[in-house]
């Protein structure tokens, strides 16, 4: 009979002791420090690029949903609006970002290598009213591949990673998060590294870099470093007063001092996190039945926050044996993988959209048949060893 475990919880707080006795010494200083956004938010922007690609620039704001809401405002600002492609499985903030900037979302069904896009019904869908693809790369699993790329330069299309479940995942040996005109990371409590609540925006794009740097303070043009695009909102605009001068009717998406004190301590130590958790999965998938569960999925540069366990057959009933075993041996999950599944069967796309859910069966089967379950740095051989076997033995 196998060994009930004792408790498997779907995430791990990654703020330590170290963590906290670091803001404890930054708050405990004679003068008391500035709190509000301030230079420590700028040292962890500058530490984040460096840790990025040391080419990019970075905006931190309050959480991963305000990078993807920042992005997608400022992409339709400087470039207008059109279609963006993306897929229905993902986190709600993408869609979100993409209806409440008044673009068109266009929906592509999935692959199960990668949970990204098929690339053919990708190919069915560019039109020359594509204005971005908004790729995101699922639980750590690299959504890139090389035909998305060169497709998105040829055809001068956006290309935006949501890489907030993913930090540290890679293509081709570079970091995701490098290969698009614009990516958004999260630090989200249960994600690679946590500033409690927060989200970055990175960049190599100059006028992207600024408008997300301005519409992230209710969109004030004095938060702008680039005194070229200064002077031609000014020459625009002469009677505006330069100390409240609003490009758009943006938002406050700033963090605070404590937040960025947390990142930059959390910063340190993600390298070794993100291999901690890639060995656990790599030893996880590699050691689960394949003849149940889909096992070849692309590992080449994952970095998982999470165990994937997608069924291979549609039966409803192991599925239900499957969460009832969950269930009993205290077992955290959630079924659907990212985001709770198929975006399209939620109320919001429903009541607003025509979707055809036959279009997609591969978000369909992973909606039905998957789970994730946490996978963190300090999780023991052992409790993997016994959620195997309780997998395996079904």
């Amino acid at each position: 009979m196998n060994k009930k475990l004792m408790y498997l919880p779907l995430m791990e707080n990654n703020i330590n002791k170290d963590d906290i006795n670091n803001l404890i010494s930054f708050l405990s200083q004679d003068e008391i420090p500035r709190l509000t956004n301030g230079p420590k938010v700028k040292e962890f922007e500058a530490l984040w690029s460096k840790w990025l690609n040391n080419s990019s620039k970075s905006v931190f704001v309050n959480s991963g949903s305000s990078a993807n809401q920042l992005t997608l405002l400022t992409i339709k600002q400087l470039y207008g609006t059109g279609e963006v492609i993306l897929s229905p499985l993902n986190w709600i903030s993408d869609v979100a970002a993409v209806v409440q900037n008044d673009f068109t979302p266009v929906f592509v069904d999935i692959n199960l290598h990668n949970l990204s896009f098929d690339e053919t019904s990708l190919l069915s869908k560019i039109n020359s009213n594509t204005k971005a693809i908004l790729l995101t790369h699922i639980l750590g699993i690299n959504g890139l591949t090389d035909n998305i790329i060169r497709i998105c330069k040829e055809k001068n299309i956006l290309l935006i990673e949501d890489v907030c479940e993913s930090h540290g995942a890679s293509h081709n040996g570079q970091l995701c998060g490098t290969f698009g005109d614009v990516s958004n990371f999260s630090f989200y409590f249960a994600h690679h590294m946590s500033t409690i609540e927060g989200g970055i925006i990175s960049t190599t794009n100059n006028d992207i870099y600024e408008h997300c740097r301005i519409f992230r303070s209710h969109g004030m043009l004095r938060e702008c470093t680039d005194e070229n695009i200064v002077r031609t909102y000014h020459d625009k605009y002469p009677t505006v007063n330069p100390e409240f001068f609003f490009v758009n009717p943006a938002y406050n998406m700033r963090s605070t001092e404590i937040n960025a004190v947390l990142g930059i301590n959390q910063l340190k130590r993600l390298n070794y996190n993100i291999i901690k958790r890639r060995e656990n999965f790599d030893y996880f998938i590699n050691n689960l039945d394949n003849e149940l569960y889909i096992t070849d999925l692309k590992l080449e540069g994952n970095s998982n926050y999470a165990f994937i366990i997608i069924m291979r057959s549609k039966s409803i009933p192991l599925r239900d044996k499957i969460e009832s075993i969950f269930k009993g041996n205290n077992i955290e999950y959630r079924r659907g993988l990212s985001g709770g599944g198929n975006q399209l069967r939620q109320p919001y796309i429903q009541d607003n959209f025509d979707v055809d859910l036959n279009e997609f069966d591969n978000v369909e089967h992973v909606h039905k048949y998957s789970w994730y379950v946490g996978n963190y740095p300090s999780l023991e051989r052992e409790k993997i060893d016994q959620l195997l076997s309780l997998l395996n033995n079904i």
